[in-house]
């Protein structure tokens, strides 16, 4: 049995993709997930991936992360979209047809001229409804898989991991409230009676990485991206420069914890620090930067059945693509090139 941990990021709608790679991921018996790091979009599928796991083993996972996705497109059979998609061209070109026919979208539009608390009372979060309907006592459940969700302090800029039986509803929301779009998530600490105010993970940890550094967890991190790290082409219209700014914010938190595991790396291989002493951790990544970069923040926000039925597709591929070519590296070394991404 290999056992593993995994780092979910967060990307809106994008995170469909992660739908895809768990999907096929949980098809392997072999392989066991020890804990989940999860943020934002991440947040929601670690939920629903551990309350599933819980209830019903991998079987369990996969059927809590179907539910959780028709929920967030409103759409009850995707096997209706798998069809019509034939006859459509890729996403990456509808991207770019709705970027040059709206340049921005409603929502980036009401962003610049008002406030998530302009309409007062009436405000409500529209993922409220899919994140109540998670079973949180399956969520902060003692067994199955450890479970980590980052939320971004809103007066400290601080990153807050909660795990255990602190994860509430509120707390998944958080972990998605972006400050343009939702208002701040109120919540309470236990230990100090304080009411902080968070914003989105994405800030300051997409996802964390820190909390799977624990002893008793297998060395193993599966990180599975939805933000491209690399565009060839430098950004020249409002949209494209928004869209790279978002995209580097959204990774610079996940780049420096992987820059921290490269120094501590090679502090080990260099007998500078005892082997032991600190932690050896075996880093592996999924990502398919090709779809990634064809799209863009306008589909983050635009969970159409099309969009996630092409996204989870792609996650499935690009999880059997490293099965096939890594599968073997789990619990003996790293697959993550982190010499290589950083020189």
């Amino acid at each position: 049995m290999k056992r593993i941990n995994l780092a979910l990021q967060g990307g809106g709608a994008h995170g469909a993709f992660t739908w895809g790679v768990l999907d096929r991921l949980l098809q392997e018996d072999d392989i066991e997930i020890a804990a989940i790091s999860g943020t934002s979009a991440g947040a929601l599928n670690a939920a629903a991936l551990k309350a599933g796991i819980v209830t019903g083993g991998h079987a369990g996972g996969r059927a809590a992360l179907d539910r959780l996705w028709h929920k967030v497109g409103a759409v009850h059979d995707l096997r209706l979209t798998g069809w019509i998609a034939q006859a459509l061209p890729p996403v990456g070109v509808l991207n770019t047809w709705a970027e040059r026919f709206m340049p921005f979208s409603a929502a980036d539009a009401a962003s610049l001229v008002a406030s998530p608390y302009a309409l007062g009372p009436l405000y409500r979060n529209p993922l409220q409804e899919i994140v109540e309907g998670l079973a949180f006592d399956q969520v902060c459940a003692g067994a199955g898989p450890a479970l980590y969700i980052a939320a971004t302090n809103v007066r400290s800029g601080k990153i807050k991991v909660f795990s255990g039986e602190a994860i509430a509803p509120e707390v998944i929301l958080a972990s998605a409230a972006l400050p343009t779009l939702f208002q701040a998530v109120e919540i309470d600490d236990p230990e100090t009676g304080a009411r902080d105010a968070y914003w989105d993970g994405g800030y300051t940890g997409n996802p964390a990485l820190f909390p799977l550094f624990a002893p008793d967890l297998p060395d193993d991190i599966l990180v599975v991206s939805i933000n491209p790290l690399h565009r060839e082409e430098v950004p020249t219209t409002p949209q494209e420069i928004q869209n790279r700014i978002n995209e580097i914010s959204f990774n610079s938190s996940l780049l420096r914890e992987l820059r921290a595991v490269r120094f501590v790396k090679r502090l080990i291989a260099e007998s500078r620090v005892e082997r032991g002493a600190m932690k050896d951790v075996l880093l592996h990544m999924i990502a398919d930067d090709a779809l990634m970069t064809s799209l863009s923040v306008t589909t983050k926000l635009t969970p159409t059945p099309y969009l996630l039925h092409t996204l989870k597709k792609a996650g499935r591929a690009a999880c059997d693509g490293f099965l096939a070519r890594h599968k073997g590296d789990l619990n003996s070394r790293d697959s993550l090139d982190l010499d290589a991404m950083f020189e």
